[in-house]
């Protein structure tokens, strides 16, 4: 490494953010990244410690220490070359992901971590600045034709890494525009669509044909798919919601997280939305504490709620996890992402027993909700008698993850499911190639075949699919695993 000893010299440096008061009025993002000379000294805390825990941590193995070390020398366009080797999107996950490479960082066992994330965030910034990312387009065509149904991260990538083969690659979206839960999921605070808007003018001119509002399984039948395309790949997201089936479920004002958030990020788009739901001068009770109801949080405080409360089942983690014990695994600790720190009340070890309406004319509309706290015994879950409580809420936003994905595609396609409802593949090659399905030609990666899961996922599962259909269609393959 260039500083071999930058490790105890310089402290971790996050990355700045605008003050809360400014990022309430919009929806842009307010994540600064680090600039060059601030980020050569973040990269030359990477201490070479010989075996790179970071790249395993990391679903796509990006190449860490490498460009952490090429980001110190300030040689930037050799850095964004090494990222983009491993990562198609890494302006997609340098804002999104919660980064378990820095989790299993060696330093990380008894300091803080490299900021790793945030490295990548600026080279790939500067990268685009600097007109660095163009198109690849193939030296030749196969003659194959190829479809991808779902335009999120694993189709993305998927049909990226096919179309610079040679592939004449169609990416299918049910929707109105390209990006799958990246567009309708991710609030633009945490991810302007822009981002999207780029790598789509990126795979176009590299020979990635898009079809949008094409419901495959519903409006497009799959037989014509099957007859028309050499392969298939079938990369939706995992969008059928958990719900609660408690009193009260369907009054006005109880949601699903998923209804709330893509609605918008519609908006933001220039839609018109007459009937969308929204949070302003409202008390917004959010159940489920993980990413998603994070997201319903700090658009409730955009839309200008009046309180937020956020429950979660679980009991409260520990504030620090026991780096020796758990190391180089994901902790399991208290997180505090910026849309808490915006406002919000947070409470564990709850669960919800009745959703209450109002009287008179708010009959029929939630005014109320009734829980119960909880002790957890050996694993399980007890209510604590006489803890129950009655919060105040006029919208109930349901974020407590998802099922798998809904059936229309796969039982178009036929493609038999596993035990959790997803698509049956494996991710190695066995009787059938890696991430076959069931039906001949037919292949399934990221969230359909895995379940809800991360953007970081659902890329490494979209390139190495891509790898599986290249060899199918050709015999070999020059993509990387």
């Amino acid at each position: 490494m260039g500083k071999p000893t930058g490790f105890m010299e310089y402290q971790r440096l996050s990355e700045a953010q605008l003050p809360v008061a400014e990022r309430l009025n919009n929806y842009q993002e307010f994540v600064l990244h680090l600039a060059p000379d601030e980020a050569a000294i973040q990269g030359a805390r990477c201490m070479d410690c010989g075996i790179p825990f970071c790249s395993n941590g990391c679903p796509v193995n990006n190449i860490i220490p490498d460009w952490n070390d090429l980001v110190y020398r300030q040689e930037w366009r050799q850095a964004l070359a090494v990222l983009h080797s491993t990562n198609n999107f890494p302006e997609f996950t340098g804002r999104i992901c919660p980064a378990p490479c820095e989790a299993a960082c060696t330093l990380n066992i008894n300091d803080d971590a490299v900021g790793i994330k945030s490295i990548e965030h600026a080279i790939i910034d500067k990268g685009w600045a600097e007109g660095w990312v163009i198109p690849e387009p193939p030296l030749a065509k196969t003659g194959k034709k190829v479809a991808v149904i779902g335009s999120g991260p694993a189709g993305m990538a998927a049909a990226q890494q096919l179309a610079r083969v040679g592939h004449a690659v169609t990416l299918f979206e049910k929707n109105e525009r390209i990006g799958g839960l990246l567009r309708y999921g991710i609030p633009d605070f945490k991810l302007e669509k822009s981002h999207i808007d780029r790598r789509i003018a990126q795979m176009q001119a590299e020979g990635v044909e898009f079809r949008v509002g094409q419901n495959v399984g519903i409006a497009v039948p799959a037989d014509k798919i099957l007859a028309e395309y050499d392969a298939v790949v079938l990369a939706g997201g995992a969008e059928n919601p958990r719900d609660l089936p408690v009193p009260g479920r369907d009054l006005e004002g109880v949601h699903f997280a998923m209804e709330f958030l893509p609605q918008q990020n519609r908006v933001n788009a220039g839609a018109s939305l007459p009937g969308q739901i929204k949070a302003a001068g409202k008390h917004v009770v959010v159940i489920g504490g993980g990413d998603t109801g994070s997201d319903c949080v700090g658009t409730s405080n955009r839309q200008g709620a009046t309180s937020v409360v956020q429950f979660e089942l679980m009991p409260r983690p520990p504030e620090h996890e026991n780096g020796p014990l758990v190391w180089p695994y994901w902790p399991m600790k208290i997180r505090t992402s910026s849309s808490h720190d915006e406002g919000c009340s947070r409470d564990w070890s709850v669960a919800t027993k009745e959703f209450i309406a109002g009287e008179g004319p708010d009959k029929g509309k939630l005014k109320a909700l009734k829980a119960v706290r909880l002790e957890w015994r050996n694993g399980q879950m007890h209510e604590i008698p006489g803890s129950e409580f009655t919060l105040k809420a006029d919208l109930a936003l349901l974020a407590m993850g998802f099922l798998g994905p809904v059936g229309g595609v796969l039982d178009a396609f036929g493609v038999a499911r596993d035990a959790r409802s997803n698509a049956r593949a494996d991710t190695e090659d066995g009787t059938a190639p890696a991430y076959a399905t069931n039906v001949p030609k037919v292949f399934a990666a990221g969230d359909m075949r895995r379940g809800q899961s991360l953007v970081v996922w659902a890329i490494r599962e979209g390139r190495q699919c891509a790898r599986a259909v290249d060899l199918f269609l050709m015999g070999t393959s020059l993509l990387p695993r």
